[in-house]
């Protein structure tokens, strides 16, 4: 048997066990979504969600049995005479036929909807698994890549899993009923059938170890992020997981990327931090090939750069004593050199850049007093600057000047015609084409870095105006205060010309500050949803910070276990909740501190009959504070009722112990400390354990002006988490929660930033934590509104051009 027919019978028998594999665990997921089924009879509920559910246990019932045979029989007709895709099979059907066109029925697109989140929480798991198997089949069946309709892709079996959950008679609601189990079998099983796949080739020897460099492709278009990060029926992998999620995982695939290994102490990377190096990649190589001095070394240098950092960083961590001494310790945070490499403008460049930069000036005086003139004074500075750029290259003195003049004159006119921007602000954006030049002629690694300040500058002054349309060109548009300080900020820039990154790093961080205090402070819509935030946070970091006190302070104390948790859970909030309300010196709070006292004291064991006769005469006061705690941190009676209960339990177990009594000395210690306890709140040590524990429910602070999202998503990865990190105050998105979709802007990251505000033209906040934000990026319910930063797009438009002609680099 020839090599080419041995790997076609592994792929044939592969794809067999794949089959097998799933008609074997679809056959018992019945049983299980059977007591999925009985178990939500049993939960207690509203009597329309009650009758709701007995109605669909009673469908399910019905015609579960058909949609597993429907399941079953789909799976293996398909194994056979494959999946035709309806516009492919459109398509074949040849200009003579007639095309009858209509609109796609509600039902139709709901399917479509509900199969493509399926496909989503199955390969939420199985990501690694199946990017393995897909490159082994590649290798086996010859091909750049998986058909769109290929069995084995996730997006496939969901679709087949909900045409026959359809035919079979079963409802939508149905399956919303069973969601949680649904997705919860099928991204098992889906993990199981290709674990055992991939096991059965590695057996025939088939790539027991995967390298996917050979695989990785560059996109040669402009990919949505929020696609590249969520998984669309019929589009393959995620990006994430692909071209990302290999990445991340293999160091040989970082290295080969530009990337240093830096083992463990290499830190994940997002999705959209990838695709905007891979951009300033592709640009150094497209360039290099016509101008070998553009910046030839730039990259590499930054590389250099990063990995000395990183491994200084790791080296310190291992024995302090070899750190550098003269070395701050975020001075490699921005993964630049300390002083990076610059090469001086020719004189008669400088002096053409300056001259270009005053007529900018006085052109753009016009549309100060008259902001209807923009959108005609945007089209003669686009004339302007041809006629700029011609002088400015005879000026030049080398190839490489002349490269980067007309880079620079690509990504501004590219940044000039974005229609998102009030053509207002594009004014001062054009003014910032000199200051960006003279920077970018005189420091290589601004094409190189994607952390460069005068890039960073320009996409947060983008990204904060870019959530409104500019076709109206009006000023007030983008908000006058916000308008006004990136008129401050142009002009600071313009005042110092010849200070490099240094005068746009001073004006990046005074730019944040203002939008910190814009959104708390000036801007209307905002400011309220904001000061909320802000509660919430302080009042869990207090609640975590007093837990960790009560704890330290309990450790080697005999007290209940019921009395331990209810102090951890229950009174730390309170705590937290009466000192943010009335302040940490009040008397109400120093009142809630004694009764933690009392309760330690009560529950610890009593020997003798005074003690005993003390705790019945203490008792009724100290429920009262209790009670009242926790009224005040918003426990319903029910509740309250519940750890009472509880307590007195506890404090019925303490007459009847055997322990050793707490002496009075040590309680006396107890009470001073409980007094200053916020003197002993953890300032730096345990942030770790603070931002940890910062994940816990939140569902508890929602309010008329602020929403807390509290669930959907799946666990994130974490590129996603890196990604949720990454996301910037002022920043515009669209939001998938609760039946809307509809524009946020993000308002506010908290101090630990592990909670996150946004909020709507309308005011409503949306409060984020951490892990939340980032599950709902990866399932894309939380899309950016821009597909890339503005810097990155221009980037790419200029490369866009520059593969039509590269002539008109050295022109």
């Amino acid at each position: 048997m020839s090599a080419a027919a041995r790997n076609q019978a592994l792929a044939s028998q592969a794809r067999r066990i794949y089959i097998e594999s799933l008609v074997r665990g679809i056959s018992a997921l019945g049983k299980v979504l059977n007591e999925a089924a009985a178990q939500l009879l049993l939960q207690t509920t509203e009597y329309a969600v009650m009758v709701a559910r007995r109605d669909g246990v009673q469908s399910w019932n019905r015609h579960g049995p058909a949609w597993l045979s429907g399941v079953i029989s789909g799976l293996r007709h398909a194994a056979v005479y494959g999946i035709v895709d309806a516009s492919t099979a459109a398509a074949a059907s040849g200009p003579t036929e007639q095309v009858t066109m209509s609109l796609v029925d509600d039902d139709t697109i709901e399917r479509e909807i509900t199969a493509s989140r399926l496909a989503l929480a199955m390969m939420d798991k199985a990501t690694w698994e199946f990017t393995d198997l897909r490159t082994r089949m590649q290798v086996l069946e010859k091909q750049d890549d998986m058909p769109a309709q290929d069995l084995l892709r996730a997006n496939v079996v969901a679709k087949l899993v909900l045409d026959a959950w359809t035919r079979s008679g079963l409802a939508g609601s149905d399956w919303q009923m069973l969601r949680t189990t649904l997705h919860e079998e099928f991204s098992l099983l889906l993990v199981e059938c290709y674990h055992e796949t991939n096991r059965w080739l590695i057996s025939q020897s088939v790539l027991p170890e995967v390298d996917l460099r050979p695989f990785i492709r560059r996109s040669s278009d402009s990919t949505p992020l929020a696609s590249a990060s969520a998984y669309v029926p019929g589009a393959g992998m995620p990006y994430g997981a692909t071209q990302f999620g290999a990445a991340a995982r293999s160091p040989q695939i970082r290295a080969a990327s530009g990337f240093p290994d830096a083992s463990a102490a290499t830190a994940v990377r997002s999705p959209a931090s990838s695709q905007a190096e891979e951009v300033l990649q592709l640009l150094q190589k497209i360039v290099g090939r016509q101008v070998p001095a553009f910046g030839a070394t730039a990259m590499a240098e930054t590389v250099a750069t990063r990995a000395a950092a990183v491994a200084s960083e790791a080296a310190a961590r291992m024995d302090p004593s070899s750190a550098p001494t003269q070395v701050e310790p975020m001075a490699f945070a921005s993964a630049q050199p300390a002083h990076p490499a610059t090469r001086p403008a020719a004189p008669r460049l400088s002096a053409a850049i300056k001259h270009a930069q005053e007529s900018l000036q006085r052109e753009s005086v016009h549309a100060e007093s008259q902001p209807s003139a923009a959108p005609k004074l945007l089209e003669e500075i686009k004339t302007r600057n041809q006629a700029f750029k011609s002088v400015l290259k005879q000026a030049a003195d080398t190839p490489a000047e002349r490269a980067t003049i007309e880079l620079v004159a690509m990504m501004f006119q590219s940044i000039l015609m974005e229609e998102h921007i009030p053509a207002s602000v594009r004014v001062w954006f054009a003014r910032l084409q000199m200051p960006v030049l003279r920077v970018a002629v005189s420091e290589p690694d601004f094409f190189a870095t994607t952390d460069h300040p005068a890039r960073q500058l320009i996409d947060r002054m983008g990204a904060c105006v870019m959530g409104f349309s500019g076709n109206t060109g009006t000023s007030g548009a983008a908000g006058d205060p916000l308008e006004r300080e990136i008129k401050r900020v142009v002009q600071v820039v313009e005042a110092y010309p010849d200070t490099g990154r240094r005068v746009f790093q001073t004006v990046l961080t005074e730019f944040e500050k203002f939008l910190d205090n814009y959104f708390k402070n000036e801007n209307q819509t905002t400011r309220h949803g904001v000061s909320l935030a802000q509660q919430v946070e302080q009042r869990e970091t207090l609640a975590i910070q007093y837990t960790i006190e009560l704890r330290k302070m309990l450790n080697e104390v005999p007290v209940q276990d019921g009395v331990r948790e209810f102090l951890f859970h229950i009174w730390a909030d309170v705590l937290a909740v009466t000192a943010v309300r009335t302040g940490a010196q009040s008397d109400n709070t120093k009142q809630m501190k004694r009764a933690a006292a009392d309760l330690i004291w009560s529950a610890s064991a009593k020997v003798s009959r005074e003690e005993r006769a003390e705790v019945i005469r203490r008792l009724p006061p100290l429920l009262k504070t209790l009670r009242d705690g926790m009224g005040q941190a918003g426990l319903s009676v029910d509740k309250q009722d519940e750890h009472v209960r509880g307590l007195n339990n506890a404090l019925a177990a303490a007459f009847t112990a055997k322990t050793a009594a707490i002496p009075r000395e040590r309680l006396d210690e107890l009470m001073d400390q409980l007094e200053t306890l916020e003197t002993m709140l953890p300032e730096g040590g345990e942030e770790a354990d603070i931002n940890e524990l910062l994940v816990r429910d939140l569902s508890g602070h929602e309010s008329d002006g602020m929403e807390v999202v509290a669930e959907g998503g799946s666990a994130p990865t974490p590129a996603m988490l890196a990604w949720a990190r990454e996301l910037q105050v002022g920043g515009w998105f669209m939001l998938d929660y609760r039946g809307r979709n509809e524009a946020v802007q993000l308002a506010w990251r908290g101090m630990r930033r592990q909670m996150a505000l946004f909020v709507t033209p309308t005011g409503r906040g949306v409060l984020f934590p951490l892990n939340r934000m980032a599950a709902f990026l990866q399932a894309g319910l939380l899309r950016p509104a821009q597909d890339e930063a503005l810097t990155v797009r221009a980037t790419r438009n200029a490369l866009a051009k520059l593969d039509v002609d590269p002539s008109r680099l050295l022109n």
